[in-house]
């Protein structure tokens, strides 16, 4: 069953930084770009690297990770290069009364 998920205040996010948290045993990751804020897991799919360690394009929306330099959209997980073959998770945010939710499920 799917739950709203409240993450943290969104004054706490800061521009094109990762914001890192855990739920359970998933590691994730929110990331504000402008006006958008994208909510994927963390940890890269080709091998185990934290991708808040990783490289922010801004202009792009990607995120790169730090191991093995496979870039990720932010907007849908999909790997733009290899080695990385499977997308990351992501999830739906919403915004109510200045807090931030993550649709988990």
């Amino acid at each position: 069953m799917a739950e709203w998920l409240k993450v943290c205040q969104i004054k706490d996010l800061k521009e094109s930084e990762p914001y890192e948290f855990d739920h359970e045993e998933r590691k994730l990751m929110l990331i504000k770009i402008h006006k958008d804020i994208f909510a994927t897991d963390r940890i890269c799919t080709h091998a185990y690297a934290d991708l808040t360690n990783g490289f922010m394009n801004e202009k792009e929306r990607t995120i790169t990770c730090p191991l093995h330099m496979s870039s990720f959209r932010l907007s849908d997980g999909v790997p733009l290069n290899l080695p990385a073959e499977e997308p990351l998770k992501t999830y739906q945010t919403k915004i109510e009364n200045g807090s931030l939710y993550v649709l988990i499920e």
